[in-house]
């Protein structure tokens, strides 16, 4: 079969057309034909080996991608995560992680819409707990999961949500998403620190999804920082750190205010919330996309050009997605 595989941990995928077809091994899993994968910097963070989920060293060649969209046996159209890789023609995923997909919604969509609404849905929902009514500061909100949080926070009921990034035609794109305010990350630390401070004061922010962590994580705790009076709760939600892993913190900040910090990605998660994006979330927003309510924007390139497009960055606010 024809495959994007890598055969040492960093290395650039190649294009290979026959590659060993891989097997079900389990009465669990199932095989399927691959018709679109998404491919995200997650796939690229694991294949390079820097993921913190990445373990172990690559003995053979294998398929890189994590989930796709496809067909099974019986002609039923599938989001899925495969046990292995899942840029190629065939792929091996568990029966109890896959999602039937609503007709009107295209391949390339599919494939793309799952990974940012881990990435917004799952924090939203089971880290911060929003209730409809609240107001939700978005650090980081110009890329293709920041895009996809406005308009979840917008869907959850939100009563302002105010997103931040650095490129200002993307940030005003926001606004017909359903952002309310927009801040630029390119204003000097001290203006960004001012803006958040004024805006907290009038609309305390509920919650905070951050996209970016590093400078502008530390810029947003200094505008949080209490005087010594009361202050009204914040969960902010580590999803991403494109701009930095580490940050210093204050443990007077942290004493200062009613904040309760938390993560979202692998690992986070309880058994029943990733249940419930199986059973509850996904087939929810692929009824939405399916409806045209959700705006989600993708780049499709054919599987034999991964070797030209490994390095390549999309247009911000885009999805890659390899059909195959």
């Amino acid at each position: 079969m024809k495959a994007a595989a890598q055969f040492e941990r960093g290395a650039m995928p190649r294009y290979i057309e026959n590659f060993p077809e891989p097997l079900p091994r389990s009465d669990d899993e199932i095989g399927m034909s691959v018709k679109a994968a998404a491919l995200k910097h997650f796939d690229r963070s694991r294949a390079s080996g820097k993921h913190y989920s990445a373990a172990g060293n690559i003995s053979e060649a294998r398929v890189i991608g994590g989930d796709g969209v496809g067909v099974l046996e019986d002609g039923t159209r599938i989001y899925a995560i495969g046990v292995g890789g899942m840029i190629a023609e065939r792929a091996v995923i568990e029966k109890d992680r896959m999602v039937p997909l609503p007709t009107g919604i295209d391949d390339a969509t599919a494939a793309a819409l799952p990974n940012a609404v881990i990435g917004s849905a799952m924090p939203l929902r089971f880290k911060a707990g929003m209730q409809g009514g609240e107001t939700v500061l978005i650090n980081g909100a110009t890329g293709f999961t920041g895009k996809m949080a406005v308009q979840l926070a917008k869907y959850y009921g939100a009563k302002k949500i105010i997103a931040t990034g650095r490129n200002r035609q993307s940030l005003e794109a926001l606004l017909d998403l359903g952002a309310d305010e927009i801040l630029s990350t390119q204003t000097s630390d001290k203006d960004f620190v001012a803006q958040l401070r004024k805006i907290h004061h009038h609309t305390p922010f509920d919650i905070i999804l951050d996209y970016l962590w590093g400078p502008t994580a530390e810029l947003i705790f200094s505008a949080l920082k209490g005087r010594g009076s009361f202050t009204p709760k914040t969960c902010l939600v580590s999803i991403g750190s494109v701009t930095g892993d580490k940050i210093q913190l204050s443990a007077e900040i942290l004493r200062s205010v009613n904040l309760q910090l938390s993560g979202s990605g692998l690992g986070s998660w309880t058994r029943e919330e990733v249940q419930k994006l199986f059973t509850e979330i996904l087939p929810e927003m692929f009824e939405l996309a399916a409806a045209g309510k959700l705006i989600i924007e993708t780049v499709k390139v054919n599987l034999k050009d991964i070797e030209k497009l490994w390095e390549e960055e999309v247009p911000a606010g885009k999805r890659l997605v390899i059909v195959i």
